[in-house]
Parts: C-alpha cells; sequence; structure tokens
C-alpha cells in the first residue's frame, strides 16, 4: 500500500473491523479509513465479505475468477449476476484505488473490463431470445456469439478503457446489414433494436440487486430520429455527409466491445478518412473551442474558480479540458501521423510530447494533473456511488474528501486550486490564442486598398467561420507585410495567393494555431510570387512545415525512397496510393524551395535535393504500379525492367519546374507472353507497363500530377516503342543510334525497376561509351547540333541562363563531347570537362572558364525557375527575388552581375567556337 485514508466517521470506521478480524494492521487501517468515508463501500464490505476476503490475497485472480463465472452463467441468472459481479468490483477496486495498491489504468481498466463483459453478456442473452423465437430471419445459434452481427461500439471512457468509478457507459450499436438480405433488411433491424433495449434495460435497470451500468446510447448518429441500434451502412453515410467534429473526436476513444467485433473493427477502419483527415486540421482547435464554451454556458460553468462545488470533469482546469485538449491536438495531426490514434489521454499525451506536438513539460504536468483529478473524481464518487464531478459545497464535505485522500484539508485545497490553475492556463491558450497586436501599419495606396477590400469577395473568405479566423490573424499578417522588403510587392503576392486559395477555415486556421507560418508566406510571397501560387494550389503542403522536420538535414534518396514505399505500402487502394504519393512529393518539393529560398542550401545542393526526390517518386512507384499491373496480366514475363533517367534526371541536375526524360528498358529472358489472367505477348506486356508508369506520375488527380515526362529520347524517339528489350537497346546503341543519342547517354543513370537488369543497361552504357568513336565526326555532329540549337529558339533576353553561346546547354554539350570522344561515361560537367583536359581538347584554363560560365548560369537558371515562370528579368522578380539573385552568385549589384555573365558566357562561346575548330585527327 502506498497511501492511507483517514476515517471521517471513525465510529464507521471501527463497525467493519469486527467483520474483518485478525487482519494485518495495514489493511485494518484500509478498511476502516475507507468505511470511515464512504457508507456506500462500508455497505459493499458487509454485503460482500466472505466474497473479498480471500480476495485480498490475490485481487488480479479474483477479477478473473469473477469474469470466469459470468460467462458461465445461465441466461435467467444473468441480471443477478452481473449486479453481484458488480458490487464485487466496485468494493475490490475501491480498495485497491484508495490504499494505492493498484494504479489509475488498473483501476479504469478492471472497471471497463467489467462493463465489457457485462455488455457481451447481455447481448448475447438478448439476441439468443431473439433467434430461439425466430425473429432474426436466418439466424441460428451459431449466431449468437456475434450477436447476429451487430456490434456494440464503446465510446468516450469505456473505449479508452478510462472507466471511472460511477461512469455510465456510452455505446453506439451498429448492425451489419450484408448478412442479410435485402427482403430481410427491416425485419432483421427490428429484431436488433429489441435486443439492444433488452440489452440496456438488463444493465441499467435498478433491481433489488443494484444496477450494472447506467447504459447511454445517444451518441449514435441524429439520435432524435434513429433506432437504438441501426446499420453500419446508414451510419456510414452519416458520418460521411454531416458528421461533425465533437464525432470525430468521440471515434478517437471508439472500440468495438461486444457482438460482432471483426465487424466493428472493419466500420471503424471504413470511418478513418472521417475521424483522421489527411491533412492538418487546426480548425478542429475552433470546434472544440465553441463546444467546450456551450458545454460550460450550459452547465453554468463559467467564471472564477471556487473549489466548494467545483466541477472536476467540466469545470475551469477540469479533466475535460486534459481531454480536449488531448483529442483536438491528435485529430490536428492523427490523419499524417498514425502514432498518434491511440485511445487512451495519457497514453496521448505521451505520444503528442514524443513526435513533438506538444512540450515535454507541459505533457508531464497534464498527465501528473489528469491522475490527480481522476483520483479526487474517484473519491467524491466512492462516498455514496453518486454519477457526480462536483466536490462538495460545505467545508464538511470538503473535510470527508480529504480525509478519503489521506490529506490535510487546507494542504489539499491548495494543491487542488495550483492544479486546476495550471491545467487552464497549459490548455486555454491553445484553445483561445490572444491574437497577434498590431504594433506597425502598412501605407497601402488608394489602388491597394481596393485590392485589399476585394479580398473578401474570394471563395476562401466567404463564409463569416474563414472571415473571422481571418480577422483574428490580420493584425499579424499586416505587421509581416509592413516589415518586407517591398510592401508593396509582398502585398500583391499576397493577393494572389489568396486569391488561388479554394477555401479558407482550414487553412486559416492553420495560420492562427502557427503563427510562425503566417512569417513564412510573407516571406515567400515577397520574394518569390511563383511559390506563392503554387501554395495557394497546394496549401497542405504548410502542414510539412509544423508537421515533420521541415528544417532538418536532407535525409537523402534512400531514406526517401523507404519513408513513401512504407506510406504506400500501408494504403489498400491503388489510386489513394497515386494522391498519397503526390502529397507527399509536393510537401518535398515545397521544403527544397523553401531552403533554397531562405539560403539554407544553394543551386547545387537544391539541384541534388530536387533529383533525390524524382528518384524516390520513381522508385518507391514502380513496384506499385508493377503489382496494380500484374493482378490483371501477370508478373513481369523474365527478368523485369527497368527505368533510365536521362538528361537533367541523369545528371542529378533538376530545378523547381523540370520534367523527367525517362527511357524504359526490359529483359524478357526469352519469355514470349506474361501468365496472368489477361496474358500478353511480351512486348505489349512493357508497352502497356510503361504507359502505365506515365500515367501513375503524369495523370491529373485530386492532388494534381507528380511531373511531367518525356521520353523522345529512347531508341528512335517518338517512332521506336516505348518500351525497349535490354537486347534491342544494345544492338540499337552500338550500330544504329545517332551521335547525339550517344551524347545523351553519357547523362543516363538507373532510377527505379530491377536492379539487375539495370546493371546489364549500364555495363551497356559504359560499352557504348568506351567503344570508338569517330572524333571529327562526333564533333561535326555536336556543331551541327549547336547550330541547329542556336537556329531554332533565341535567347529570351540578356539574362537567358540556358540558351545561347557559352551558356548552359552550349557548354553541356562540349561536355557531352567530351565524355564520349575519350571514353570517360562521366555524368557530371566539370569531370567530363576535366577529361577533355586530360585528352588534350582544352587547357586547364579554358575547361575552368567553361566551368566558371556553367555554375554562374546554372546558379542564375535554379533561381529563375524558383521565382519566376516567366524569363529571368531582376526588374520583375523584385527587391527580395534580387536579394536572393544576388545572395546566390556572391554578385554586389544586379548591373555586375549581367556583367559577370554576359562576359563569362562570351568567354565560353568563343573557347567552345575554338575547339570546335580544332583537329582532333586521331580516332579515341
Amino acid at each position: 500500500m502506498t497511501q492511507q485514508p483517514i476515517a471521517f466517521d471513525p465510529e464507521l470506521g471501527n463497525e467493519v473491523l469486527d467483520l474483518f478480524p485478525d487482519q494485518p494492521p495495514e489493511l485494518s487501517e484500509l478498511l476502516s479509513g475507507v468505511a470511515g468515508c464512504s457508507p456506500y463501500l462500508k455497505s459493499l464490505m458487509e454485503k460482500e465479505r466472505d466474497w473479498i476476503l480471500p480476495a485480498f490475497d490475490a485481487p488480479e485472480g479474483a477479477v478473473d475468477s469473477l469474469f470466469a463465472q459470468l460467462r458461465d452463467c445461465p441466461p435467467d441468472q444473468l441480471s443477478n449476476a452481473l449486479r453481484q459481479a458488480k458490487r464485487r468490483i466496485a468494493l475490490l477496486t475501491g480498495l485497491a484505488d484508495c490504499g494505492g495498491v493498484w494504479t489509475l489504468e488498473q483501476v479504469t481498466g478492471t472497471l471497463t473490463r467489467l462493463a465489457d463483459t457485462a455488455c457481451q453478456l447481455a447481448l448475447q442473452a438478448a439476441v439468443a431470445a431473439e433467434i430461439k423465437r425466430g425473429k432474426l430471419p436466418g439466424a441460428t445459434e451459431d449466431d449468437i456469439e456475434t450477436a447476429g452481427h451487430m456490434a456494440v461500439f464503446a465510446m468516450g471512457k469505456m473505449g479508452a478503457y478510462e472507466l471511472n468509478y460511477s461512469s455510465d457507459i456510452d455505446l453506439i450499436c451498429l448492425f451489419d446489414e450484408s448478412r442479410y438480405d435485402r427482403a430481410d433488411y427491416h425485419e432483421a433491424r427490428s429484431s436488433l433494436v429489441r435486443a439492444t433495449r433488452k440489452m440496456a434495460a438488463m444493465l441499467s435497470d435498478l433491481t433489488a440487486e443494484g444496477y450494472v451500468f447506467r447504459t447511454d446510447l445517444r451518441l449514435r448518429p441524429d439520435p432524435s430520429v434513429t433506432p437504438v441500434c441501426m446499420a453500419m451502412a446508414a451510419a456510414e453515410n452519416y458520418y460521411e455527409s454531416v458528421g461533425r467534429t465533437w464525432e470525430r473526436a468521440a471515434y478517437i476513444k471508439a472500440r468495438p466491445a461486444a457482438g460482432d467485433i471483426a465487424a466493428g473493427g472493419a466500420f471503424l477502419k471504413t470511418l478513418r478518412p472521417f475521424v483522421w483527415r489527411k491533412h492538418l486540421d487546426f480548425a478542429a482547435i475552433q470546434d472544440a473551442h465553441d463546444m467546450r464554451l456551450r458545454i460550460r454556458e450550459h452547465k453554468g460553468l463559467g467564471g472564477k474558480l471556487d473549489l466548494y462545488g467545483h466541477n472536476m470533469k467540466l469545470g475551469r482546469g477540469g479533466i475535460r479540458e486534459i481531454e480536449f485538449f488531448t483529442q483536438t491536438r491528435q485529430l490536428i495531426a492523427g490523419g499524417r501521423d498514425s502514432d498518434l490514434q491511440v485511445r487512451g489521454t495519457v497514453e496521448g499525451l505521451g505520444v503528442l510530447s514524443e513526435k513533438g506536438w506538444i512540450g515535454t513539460d507541459a505533457a508531464e504536468k497534464l498527465t501528473d494533473h489528469y491522475r490527480f483529478h481522476r483520483q479526487v473524481e474517484h473519491r467524491i464518487q466512492m462516498v455514496n456511488d453518486a454519477q457526480t464531478h462536483a466536490l462538495p459545497n460545505s467545508s464538511e464535505g470538503m473535510q470527508r474528501i480529504a480525509c478519503f485522500l489521506g490529506r490535510d484539508l487546507d494542504d489539499l485545497k491548495t494543491d487542488l486550486r495550483r492544479r486546476l490553475e495550471q491545467v487552464h492556463d497549459l490548455t486555454e491558450g491553445f484553445f483561445a490564442p490572444d491574437a497577434a497586436p498590431s504594433t506597425e501599419t502598412l501605407d497601402v495606396d488608394p489602388a491597394n486598398r481596393e485590392m485589399v477590400r476585394r479580398w473578401r469577395s474570394y471563395p476562401a473568405l466567404r463564409s463569416s467561420r474563414a472571415v473571422e479566423i481571418f480577422d483574428r490573424i490580420t493584425p499579424r499578417l499586416f505587421q509581416q507585410l509592413a516589415r518586407a522588403a517591398k510592401p508593396d510587392e509582398a502585398l500583391l503576392a499576397m493577393d494572389g495567393f489568396l486569391a488561388g486559395l479554394p477555401a479558407g477555415v482550414q487553412l486559416l486556421s492553420l495560420f492562427e494555431a502557427n503563427p510562425q507560418l503566417i512569417d513564412l508566406l510573407v516571406d515567400i510571397a515577397g520574394t518569390a510570387p511563383r511559390l506563392a501560387v503554387f501554395l495557394s494550389r497546394n496549401s497542405s503542403v504548410f502542414d510539412a512545415v509544423i508537421g515533420g522536420d521541415f528544417f532538418a538535414d536532407w535525409p537523402g534518396q534512400a531514406r526517401l525512397r523507404d519513408d513513401l514505399s512504407d506510406q504506400l505500402s500501408a494504403e489498400p487502394d491503388y489510386e489513394r496510393k497515386l494522391d498519397l504519393a503526390r502529397r507527399w512529393a509536393k510537401e518535398w518539393h515545397f521544403r527544397i524551395g523553401v531552403h533554397h529560398l531562405r539560403g539554407l542550401i544553394d543551386a547545387d545542393g537544391a539541384a541534388g535535393q530536387y533529383a533525390d526526390l524524382a528518384e524516390a517518386v520513381l522508385a518507391a512507384l514502380w513496384p506499385e504500379v508493377v503489382a496494380q499491373f500484374a493482378l490483371k496480366h501477370g508478373a513481369c514475363p523474365g527478368r523485369g525492367a527497368m527505368v533510365l533517367g536521362m538528361g537533367s534526371l541523369g545528371a542529378r541536375r533538376l530545378n523547381a519546374t523540370s520534367d523527367l526524360d525517362l527511357i524504359v528498358i526490359y529483359d524478357a529472358d526469352g519469355v514470349e507472353s506474361s501468365d496472368g489472367r489477361r496474358p500478353l505477348s511480351t512486348r505489349a506486356y512493357y508497352a502497356r507497363l510503361t504507359q502505365a508508369m506515365v500515367t501513375a506520375v503524369t495523370a491529373l488527380l485530386p492532388e494534381g500530377r507528380l511531373y511531367e515526362i518525356d521520353m523522345r529520347l529512347r531508341p528512335s524517339g517518338t517512332q521506336g516503342p516505348v518500351a525497349t528489350s535490354l537486347a534491342s537497346f544494345r544492338d540499337y546503341q552500338l550500330t544504329a543510334a545517332w551521335t547525339w543519342e550517344h551524347l545523351a547517354l553519357t547523362r543516363a543513370r538507373a532510377v527505379a525497376g530491377d536492379p539487375e537488369v539495370a546493371n546489364d543497361v549500364e555495363e551497356v552504357r559504359r560499352e557504348v561509351l568506351t567503344s570508338p568513336h569517330e572524333v571529327a565526326k562526333v564533333i561535326a555532329d555536336m556543331a551541327d547540333m549547336r547550330g541547329k540549337i542556336a537556329a531554332a529558339k533565341a535567347p529570351a533576353g540578356p539574362w537567358e541562363a540556358k540558351l545561347g553561346s557559352g551558356r548552359l546547354q552550349d557548354i553541356e554539350l562540349i561536355a557531352q563531347a567530351s565524355a564520349v570522344i575519350f571514353g570517360t561515361c562521366a555524368q557530371s560537367v566539370p569531370e567530363s570537362l576535366k577529361d577533355a583536359v586530360r585528352g588534350g581538347w582544352l587547357t586547364e584554363n579554358e575547361s575552368d572558364a567553361l566551368i566558371a560560365s556553367y555554375q554562374l548560369c546554372w546558379k542564375l537558371q535554379m533561381v529563375s525557375k524558383l521565382l519566376s515562370d516567366k524569363p529571368l528579368d531582376p526588374d520583375m522578380i523584385g527587391q527580395g527575388g534580387c536579394a536572393m539573385l544576388l545572395r546566390e552568385t556572391d554578385a554586389p549589384d544586379v548591373d555586375t552581375l549581367l556583367a559577370d555573365l554576359q562576359g563569362k558566357s562570351a568567354a565560353a562561346g568563343a573557347i567552345i567556337d575554338a575547339a570546335l575548330a580544332r583537329d582532333l585527327s586521331v580516332s579515341v
């Protein structure tokens, strides 16, 4: 024993000692203290003396034996047996609780186990009677165990194994209508409704033997018009169409406790999208706050804290505030992180702390206060088995509770007040944060004032609730806009962001709960309007900023691939897998852009991360596409296929808007067709599998598309098959490929698919590139390509980074030619240019000059693609964009940067002209 009550009425306490003579002093003190504080428990000691005496030695065993006896009880004796069991469990848990022998979880868990057992037995008895009378169509005695395919869901504290000492039990009863013929539906429902009412009556009716549990069936959908037992399909339709936040919160703790447990579990699985939203759901905070206020108003529990009569459950700083705080946090993020989908309050606080959603100190304090509050609640209820949560109104009553807890009254009152106030302080700020004060104003010209007034007409602000939230965050928003480098530019970008939002409540709630996101949005709007437009169409990516390690180190391609693969494997529906991949990729894509925007990574770092992301997506999606395709057409014939990344993907040089150049290569290994239920010839199989992969990546689904895909680099271009056999690929590259195709092969890299086939393709690539080439032809063809590119499209202006003499594409061409001529297989432009020096084509200074121009152009290209969808123009990207451009290039000002670009590209162009005119007479 870890605690001892003090007998409030010593005479009553002493009376029970005669019933339990010769007990150890510690146990005698416990019995006397409990009886002296609780007339109810004293009466149970008198009634159940013979049972409780041996239970003292092994309380857990006594509980197990009691439940076993209940399960063997004949139906006609069950009502009285359940009430006797309730008395015995009430007495044993009361003593174990008061003596500190059991933890809170053991006490509430034992009470909940009794409720589960009672529900199961009462329901089976009621359903058995229906079946015996032939009232449940098609049912036999075999259906008694599953209660005619009806599931009883334990809600609230019962669902979480948290029943308090005098709890009622909240149940929802649903039946699986698919188990009955359509013609029998109404008869079956009527029969199960009768069984439900009989079950509830057996549990809650007050007889000479007492009652078992007060039973509440009103948590079901629309209880004023629906029967006490309804079809699962009808319930599912209700929740999907009109289900409210409080009902979502209720289902956090829901579990099938009796009847058809398997059917109940399947139903809860179908409700997951309703309970656990796929995006962070900060709008739930306002709903929970409104609910709290309605409860306080209805119960008259507002106002200043007064301990006398204070409601420990619903009052200020009470149990419900801790539960609401925990459940609302779970609702916010539980759809993104299944680890948060736990039922218990203490368990929920622990996981929220572990995952970083609340501070460790707050979690520990709320856990401690929750345990103490529940202990106080139990003592209040134990006095007379009353379903109350209110502290006594009199000093005498408070003294009784203090004695029951073994505490000095003044000490208890001080402790209670401290705990209640601390709970209130820890939770109230979460539910009702103060709006950020407006300390600065924005000087808005008349034209812009009209634009700001127009915001109220945008779709995002058409609901009164969205306007209320927006009004609360407006001071912070305008405060940050005033601090932007160019407030007018930031305001204009903010207008574009708001105009593109299809809805506002969820996102605005997210901003209200996380004001740092407003700062980030203004930062983006003032620097990268293109990224702000992306955000307006994909606002869910903000979830990643607060829902994960947004500013942590880059995890790398392998960890990204494994993370996405794990998430895809957990989703059974193929189309949902594709949408999940899109959400996941958007968040990581956004992360890269923000890191680049804020200078956490440079252009080279961003390029590598964009490439890691694309490769991870392709590598994780490929097996999912293959598995889906195999359902109809069978497994891949032969050894399988691989995906070859070409161009920027192969070279790991992607920018924010890059598409993906891909080739699919397979090895049928002599197998002529697949073996599925709809077999295909090998060639047709891989062609259609390739098309399925392209669709998986490019299809415009509710979450958008992943990437655009270009497959024109495959053998024979658009005239060739979309998938190429390994043998054909090798033969084509060695005997028929054009020079430009060998140049493209220098940047090829396996990104997905079968690793053995990928290794063979890499061997082919190396064989092709290391084979002798006629140097003069390679140089002539490259010069011809250079001329065609220049003739096809002129540079977009002086800031053009990709096209033009001595700029990105021009330098990439000579680097690729070097890799082919010298057979080095290098995929990096600097490496290939260094190879040209070693081969005598370029001098060291020429190579350095080309690399310098290439790196400068690359930085300009990366910044340009992030900031705008138009050609780079410092006059159009604003002060914030120019600051990023100068930071990225280490230039002192825009004019110096332009002069540097022109000088370096002119020098590079001249070097390439000279290199193409040189006579490399020896074939390599």
